[in-house]
């Protein structure tokens, strides 16, 4: 499908910053969770924590924490693993 549209200037460059700043904000997001990955590894290295994220993973919409060999990974849902 071919197209095109007419939007203000002014329009155009709020849509241009929204992008920008939505792709500075999954930076951030995706920052947030390693840090936490290596907070609950930690964790996991103290006491046994497992209970309580099978607890956590079965009430959670927006992700979900895996135990493997020890180390915590957050898996986001609806974002693409990649790294930045």
């Amino acid at each position: 499908m071919t197209g095109s549209v007419t939007i203000s200037l002014q329009d155009y460059e709020e849509l241009k910053s929204g992008n920008t700043s939505s792709i500075e904000l999954k930076k951030q997001v995706i920052k947030a969770a390693k840090e936490i990955e290596v907070f609950l590894s930690f964790l996991c290295t103290r006491e046994s924590i497992m209970d309580y994220v099978t607890e956590f993973n079965s009430y959670s919409k927006s992700c979900k924490i895996h135990l493997i060999d020890g180390k915590a990974k957050i898996e986001l849902n609806n974002l693409e693993d990649e790294e930045i």
